[in-house]
């Protein structure tokens, strides 16, 4: 079996040094060493700014802050096309999606359509750097300047991606990230928040701790999102690997690129942003040739997955009556290809030859 994602497991030497460090401390949560260590060096790696850098328990965590420390109120503006806690983590804090249809070329969030979706009680835009490929910033930033809305980019796929020279997580008002097993960098579970100032990103750090400010003082509402030392020491070293880690990736997505690119439709990448290798994802005739595809593929052993599906603006969790036709449409067929480190070129052919040939 070919599995869609398989997590990177970093050398079990530089991963039990860490560990080791951590049954010397004895410390294992609650802002650790490791936890301090990491933050530093992804600040260093990603050419960030530490103080603006807050690690967190997990991705869908990182969201559920952004929106409480901007203190977002009534209708967000977001895209259907995405994973379920870009959209769930809005619901669950009491706010209301508002989904705006998305460009059919880049398959982000068409800036075109934003405008006209604004309503009186709108207090946000969360758009989504889809598969890493940037949004439209300058444009989201033109319409968020002259509505005075705030705006959180979902920058999940993000690890590594620069725009115009530089990180893309400096985007907007907060940026997070998620560190999950399957992506390009992880902690096991773990994200982040990436702020434009240091104020927010304090008050982010008291409310990842309980909103505990000090031992007698409480200052904010907070809970629980703490990065344990653990997953920290699994972070670090992955990092000692990421340059081994972006070359495997690179090769398994420039050699899909080759083999398919004249028999099906790409996502259209932003010219000013740097593209990280993390998802390969083509789009197919319709949506039986997906399920035809998948077929094939299984039956080779090759798992694929229909990445991101359903459009969200469909999920009846969200008593949303409007249909995003382009996202609806490309959703249904959309399918992401395996890509990770260690997946052969003669594996990556063999998935290849199955898509052509059927």
């Amino acid at each position: 079996m070919i599995p869609v994602a398989k997590p990177y497991l970093p050398d079990r030497k530089k991963l039990d040094a860490y560990i080791e460090s951590i049954y010397e401390s004895n410390w294992l949560t609650n802002n650790g060493p490791l936890v301090q260590k990491l933050t530093q060096r992804l600040a260093d790696h990603l050419s960030l700014d530490a103080d603006c850098l807050v690690l967190v328990a997990n991705g869908s965590l990182a969201l559920h802050l952004s929106y409480k420390a901007l203190d977002l109120t009534g209708d967000v503006i977001t895209t259907p096309f995405s994973f379920i806690a870009t959209a769930s983590t809005l619901k669950w804090e009491g706010l209301n999606p508002v989904f705006v249809d998305i460009d059919k070329d880049t398959w982000n969030i068409d800036p075109k359509l934003i405008e006209q979706n604004i309503t009186p009680g709108a207090s946000a835009i969360v758009p989504v750097h889809v598969f890493g490929n940037s949004c439209d910033v300058k444009a989201i930033e033109k319409i968020a300047d002259k509505y005075d809305l705030k705006t959180i980019y979902d920058a999940s796929h993000c690890f590594g991606t620069s725009l115009d020279g530089k990180s893309i997580l400096l985007s907007g008002d907060v940026s997070t990230i998620s560190f999950h097993a399957t992506k390009l960098f992880h902690t096991v579970e773990g994200g982040a928040v990436i702020t434009k100032t240091k104020t927010l990103a304090d008050k982010i750090r008291k409310m990842v701790n309980f909103g505990i400010e000090a031992p007698d003082s409480i200052s904010v509402i907070g809970t629980n999102a703490k990065m344990s030392e653990f997953h920290a020491a699994v972070g670090l070293a992955v990092l000692d690997d990421m340059e081994y880690i972006e070359v495997q990736r690179k090769e398994v997505w420039e050699h899909y690129q080759r083999m398919l690119a004249s028999s099906y439709q790409l996502q259209k990448r932003s010219p000013r942003a740097s593209n990280n290798h993390a998802y390969f994802p083509l789009l197919l005739e319709s949506e039986q040739a997906v399920m035809e595809a998948l077929n094939s593929l299984a039956e080779h052993g090759i798992q694929a997955r229909r990445y991101f599906y359903p459009s969200l603006e469909g999920v009846h969790i969200f008593d949303n009556e409007r249909l995003c036709n382009v996202s609806y449409d490309i959703a249904s067929r959309i399918l992401c290809l395996p890509i990770w480190s260690g997946l052969s070129a003669q594996q990556v052919s063999a998935i290849a030859k199955v898509l052509i040939g059927r």
